[in-house]
Parts: structure tokens; sequence; C-alpha cells
């Protein structure tokens, strides 16, 4: 083994900051400061936990409208029944019943652009045509011309429409808060529609990103939403698993299901 220079000068990874300094919160021995507010003074039974993540999210409190919507958006997507998502965990707890945090991590890490993830893709593709000026429709042909799935549409449940979808929506018209991302996401929604010759349906996806752009969040923060919500749901499911075991059940079934064919077979 080769000793260590202890003076050596590691070279850091990326750009070094000017300075290195965090906003979000900061210890000390008689109180705690998060985004510059005392934690026990002005936060603590003063901000519902949803007010709190927004607040840590962005630095700022939300408004009426942001604080409707980002609880409608948690509610909307932190639960979906026996997901690749949850499965993952319920197997992860089976395997080592001590790993309540391995077990969330595995779940959560199945969250892609497939499940769960793919509000941030449709968020990107929302933020590109607006600050573009692209014709959705324009966009849709590219997509279905190099192969790729339009973010946001078809569902493999939910048919003729994601009525979790319709219901963002409706609310969204019913606030006044939607804008030019909510329209553009219906133009999505027609042009698809006429690109695929059939309807798909648009999933919860869309709608919580062009909800979240119109009320002035970042795209970086679209995926956000999706992550906390089913974090609660993993939660749930989790702690059914420990009073109802399912995790090597589905295993085993998983087992039956799947054929095994010898190489060379």
């Amino acid at each position: 083994m080769v000793p260590r220079d202890e003076g050596a000068c590691v070279t850091p990874i990326g750009k070094e900051p000017e300075r290195a300094v965090s906003g979000i919160a900061q210890a000390h021995a008689d109180r705690v400061e998060v985004r510059g507010r005392d934690l026990t003074g002005e936060l603590m039974g003063h901000v519902t936990f949803t007010e709190h993540f927004h607040l840590l999210l962005t630095g700022r409190l939300p408004t009426g409208e942001q604080r409707f919507f980002l609880d409608l958006l948690l509610v909307a997507i932190a639960e979906h029944g026996l997901m690749p998502t949850s499965i993952a965990a319920r197997m992860t707890l089976a395997a080592d019943p001590s790993a309540l945090q391995g077990a969330v991590a595995a779940g959560i890490l199945g969250a892609g652009p497939v499940v769960l993830g793919t509000s941030e893709g449709c968020a990107r593709l929302l933020d590109d045509l607006a600050r573009s000026g692209r014709d959705p429709a324009e966009a849709v042909a590219a997509l279905r011309d190099a192969g790729e799935k339009v973010p946001g549409f078809g569902h493999p449940v939910h048919r003729p429409v994601d009525p979790r979808a319709v219901r963002i929506l409706e609310l969204a018209d019913e606030h006044g808060v939607a804008g030019v991302h909510v329209a553009l996401a219906r133009r999505l929604e027609d042009a698809v529609a006429q690109a695929w010759s059939k309807p798909l349906p648009m999933n919860v996806s869309m709608p919580i990103a062009a909800v979240m752009l119109d009320l002035g969040y970042p795209v970086s923060a679209v995926k956000a939403v999706p992550l906390l919500a089913r974090t609660a749901g993993l939660l749930a499911h989790l702690a059914e698993e420990q009073e109802r075991p399912l995790g090597f059940y589905l295993a085993g079934k998983a087992e039956e299901a799947v054929e095994y064919e010898a190489p060379g077979g």
C-alpha cells in the first residue's frame, strides 16, 4: 500500500466554489435556524409540513395557491398500489426486516423515466416548448419519428383517461392557475392523438409538471414532488409488510411465472 502524502494537494472534482456555503439550515446549541427562520419559534406549530417542504425547497413560504396545489399533487401521486417501487421495497424489507431505510431507498431508486419520475421529462419538454415557441405538434412528430415516447402520455391501467390528471386540470382551471404550460400540455394531448392516430391518456405526470411550472416552480423542483409523495406510500407498504408480509410471496409468484430456459434450450 502506497502511503498517503498528508501534505499533498487533492484536486476536487468539478468546479471549486468561491465560497462553501449552504442556505438551508444551521443547528446551534440552543436553536435551529431553517431558511433564516427559527425552527421552534416561527415554524413548529405555525406551518404545515407541505408549507415547510416548500420553504425548504425554495427558501420561501408558499402562496395560498402554491400550498393548495402542492398538497393536491402530493396526494395525487403518493400511492398507486403494487407497483415496481412498492414491490422492490417490500421484497427488500422481507430480506432484511431491520432495514426500513434500505427498503425505502430500494423503492425510491426505481423512480425513473418509466415509473414515477416521468414528471421531470414532462417539465423539460414543456419548458422547452414555452421558451422556444416550438409547435407541440412538431415536437411530438419528431419524438415519434425517432422512435421515442412522449413523456406524460399513455398508461397501462388508466384508459381512456387518467382520473388523477383530469382532476388536477379541473382544479387548475377552477383556481385560475392554468397558464401557458397547462395550455401546452393540452396541445400536446391533441398532437399525440393525431400522431398515433388514436387518443393516448394524459397520465398524472404531465399535469403535475404543467401546474408546478405555471405556479412558478423551476424544472429542477418538479421531480421532488413524486419522490416525497411516494416515500409516504412506501412507508405505508412497509408498515403493512411488517404486519402482513407479502415480500417472499411476491418473489415466489415471480419465480413461478418465469420459465427457466437452459443455454441452448
